[in-house]
């Protein structure tokens, strides 16, 4: 007998994935041995909106945010809203298949960047990674989670403001701060990387992620004072990498970027910003951002990434899973 937990509705995926994981262990005779799993839906619910009104080309794949679909809302991102464009049903004898053509933009909601996401000027390794999501093996969608979680620290920025993201002045989320993810944090989970790890940040900032938009606007961009992966946690992450010979997967967090917000550069964006992507992308990382749930993540968990699978693009939206034991 086998004993499932899940933190959301249980599909027939999740419970594939969950008897995979699970094998034959466990049994009648003995069921405190059997391992509990459970599978940790890590994605936000993707929103969608009519198309603008209008013949032009521009109007057709533009949202209309007065026109949300079943209740969608905006959400903070560098691109438009995903739009939703009913066509003409399918009919058959015994009713009618419902279709709609869809436009999402690709780092829209929770998303993965593949290496050809980032094209520098001045490559920082030999080859660069320029792959796009069709190029991605099974190897480089699953495999162990490492976390780092910074939630308390987060918090207790955010008590200085009653709870609330402000102004540097009030809520300090800069790259030399404690508030972001630091070197330490890398070298605190040193010994668990290995090939193929997936290290995932817990920031709690996704309690933002709902009230925000569009555009950079919101307490979840708060104008790129968050938290996520500093600049010199990046460079010590490539330096145990290249120390061990190992080749990590990716990183990910439940903010819009990874990169903490200061390291974006924004407004201008100059050189020097986004070090995640810019150096990371090139080795072959992966960036998972927006992600959701990851309070419920532990070190240990495997990670599933149902990125998609079109040729042409070098990030897209993705659904993503953690199956966990215990």
């Amino acid at each position: 007998m086998r004993y499932w937990s899940f933190t959301s509705v249980a599909t027939p995926v999740m419970l594939a994935l969950a008897a995979t994981a699970c094998g034959d262990q466990g049994s009648l005779a003995n069921p405190n041995k059997a391992p509990i799993v459970q599978v940790i839906d890590l994605s936000h619910q993707l929103t969608t909106f009519a198309p603008k009104p209008g013949n032009a080309a521009a109007d057709r794949s533009a949202a209309d945010l007065t026109k949300p679909v079943n209740g969608s809302r905006v959400v903070a991102a560098f691109s438009d809203q995903m739009v939703l464009i009913p066509v003409p049903d399918f009919p058959t004898g015994d009713g009618v298949f419902k279709l709609n053509t869809t436009i999402l933009p690709e780092n829209l909601g929770t998303s993965i960047d593949a290496g050809g996401h980032f094209v520098a000027n001045q490559p920082t390794v030999a080859n660069p990674d320029q792959r796009g999501l069709a190029d991605l093996t099974v190897d480089d969608l699953t495999g162990p989670v490492v976390v780092i979680d910074i939630g308390a620290r987060v918090d207790a920025e955010l008590s200085k403001n009653e709870g609330n993201p402000g102004p540097i002045e009030a809520t300090n989320f800069g790259s030399a701060t404690a508030s972001v993810v630091t070197a330490a944090d890398i070298d605190a989970i040193a010994g668990q990387l290995e090939d193929r790890t997936w290290v995932i940040v817990h920031t709690g900032w996704s309690q933002f992620y709902w009230s925000s938009g569009p555009g950079q606007q919101g307490p979840y961009v708060n104008g790129f004072n968050y938290p996520g992966f500093s600049e010199e946690a990046i460079a010590r992450l490539i330096q145990i990498e290249t120390s061990r010979g190992i080749r990590i997967n990716g990183i990910g967090a439940d903010n819009l970027t990874v990169d903490a917000g200061e390291e974006t550069g924004a407004p201008d964006f100059a050189a020097g910003a986004f070090p995640a992507h810019r150096h990371g992308l090139a080795r072959g990382w992966k960036m998972l951002e927006n992600l959701a749930n990851t309070a419920e993540l532990r070190t240990g968990c495997t990670l599933f990434v149902g990125a998609m699978n079109h040729r042409g693009s070098v990030a897209g939206w993705a659904r993503i899973f953690a199956r966990c034991t215990r």
